[in-house]
């Protein structure tokens, strides 16, 4: 999984091509910690149709809110750049739920 921040946002989500997932996800997020190995493992098994990367929000609270990330965690799927579909909450967020994000945009 790629780290992504402000500096590498752009040129690692929006001007890539092809399906790229976002793990917006916060140092206290109990959810967001718990999911993490989960996200790894989707990594693995879907890292040669889908670019993983994750931005830590509490670092880069203006790349959150410009993206309208208002709550934590929220994976995100952007297909050449543009955003196609989000899910967001604890209750929303399950590997499984993660998981047809990812199939049902490769």
């Amino acid at each position: 999984m790629i780290d992504v921040n402000k500096e590498n946002f752009e040129e690692e989500v929006l001007k890539a091509e092809g399906v790229v997932l976002v793990d917006f996800w916060g140092p206290k997020c109990e959810s967001c910690l718990s999911l993490m190995p989960d996200v790894e493992k989707l990594a693995e098994k879907y890292g040669d149709q889908v670019k993983f990367s994750k931005l830590n929000t509490a670092e880069n609270r203006r790349l959150a809110i410009s993206q309208k990330v208002l709550g934590l965690p929220t994976f995100i799927i952007y297909k050449n750049g543009e955003k196609v579909k989000e899910i967001s909450g604890a209750e929303n967020c399950t590997p499984e739920a993660i998981e047809n994000l990812i199939t049902e945009n490769i």
